[in-house]
């Protein structure tokens, strides 16, 4: 396992000596274009889009690009073992300028043997409620041409009946029922038109363990774990080796926003000297 105080990511897991996680720039394609020059980033303090780039915070505008700043910011390690990592970014100048809240973000990274479990924790250091959202965005590494191919499925553990999709509109959510891309309620196939759209977008799903298969192979390549969020973000790009299984707390902004930052829909929020911590995990096979 390695890890990076920028951002404080998680940016390699091999298991038998072969890598399991998207390695960002040194993946590119035929003309030498990095595909996505990240590994498995958080996303804070909002996942996704803000309607404009901006938000209304108690009546002033603040900007914030896609999935906030904690990805492009840098940490401070607390602890790293061979199987344990933790680092921390404490609210700043900059942030102060960006989400007008004091906070600690704690990213930590525990190995059990092929299971690698991702822990978040949120502490609100100052005297006001914090609005906020976090979610995780890690990449796992797959053979494009099977994902290309539709050779790549996602196999839920139950039906799920609930489970239904938003469709984005420019990076924003244009509606929350969208079509139904599941199989008997259980399978998702992936192809290279998946993502055609953009990222897949569930909520609504009940059981939240999922697993990712390979057909040519017939092996199972993962198991996800995500208990407690409540959407599940899915993404790729065309001829991508690799396939995101992100799980969020919110969304982005709807297209017809009023932008205010604490009426986001499910927006969690922290009083003061609280905290919230989110975990999930994947089990690697070779």
């Amino acid at each position: 396992m390695t890890t990076s105080k920028f951002g404080g990511e998680l940016i390699s897991f091999k298991l038998d000596g072969i890598e399991k996680i998207h390695q960002g720039e040194e993946s590119r394609d035929e003309n030498g274009k990095v595909y996505w020059n990240r590994h498995a980033p958080v996303l804070f303090p909002i996942v996704g889009k803000l309607k404009r780039g901006q938000t209304l915070i108690n009546g002033r505008t603040y900007e914030m690009s896609q999935h906030g700043f904690a990805r492009d910011m840098e940490f401070d390690p607390v602890t790293k073992l061979d199987n344990f990592h933790s680092y921390v970014l404490k609210s700043n100048k900059y942030t102060m300028a960006r989400y007008p809240f004091e906070f600690s973000l704690y990213n930590t990274y525990r190995q059990e043997e092929n299971k690698l479990i991702f822990i978040y924790k949120v502490v609100n250091r100052g005297n006001n409620n914090m609005p906020f959202a976090i979610g995780g965005h890690p990449a796992f590494k797959v053979d494009p041409d099977d994902l290309k191919k539709g050779n790549y499925y996602l196999e839920f553990v139950e039906e799920e009946e609930k489970a239904h999709f938003l469709y984005l509109v420019d990076g924003l959510v244009g509606t929350e029922y969208s079509k139904n891309l599941l199989i008997q309620d259980k399978y998702l196939l992936l192809d290279e038109h998946t993502f055609d759209n953009d990222a897949l977008i569930i909520k609504g799903i009940q059981n939240k363990k999922i697993i990712l298969r390979n057909k040519r192979t017939r092996k199972t390549v993962l198991t996800f774990e995500y208990e407690g969020w409540p959407y599940l973000g899915i993404w790729s790009k065309a001829g991508a080796p690799f396939l995101c299984l992100e799980p969020w707390s919110s969304t982005a902004d709807r297209v017809n926003s009023n932008n205010v930052f604490v009426q986001k829909t499910d927006m969690k929020v922290l009083e003061p000297g609280s905290d919230f911590e989110g975990k999930f995990s994947v089990e690697f096979y070779n």
